[in-house]
């Protein structure tokens, strides 16, 4: 079993983090057009951070398994 994280566990905290990111910039932004924005490339985000980590899910039986 592998000591370091996965690619596909990496980009879940990655993917959250640029979320949170786009969500700061989506409260901070002046006119409505850039809020909304900000908030569909932060639910892309999110839903690419969901596929990644359902992708880790799916690894996980295969680990105990092994063990």
């Amino acid at each position: 079993m592998p000591s370091h994280p996965t690619l596909d566990a990496e980009l879940v905290v990655w993917w959250e983090c640029e979320a949170e990111r786009l969500e700061s910039l989506a409260a901070s932004a002046r006119f409505g057009f850039m809020r909304r924005h900000y908030a569909r490339k932060s639910a892309a985000a999110r839903a690419r951070a969901q596929v990644s980590r359902l992708r880790e899910q799916a690894r996980e039986p295969a680990r105990s398994a092994v063990t």
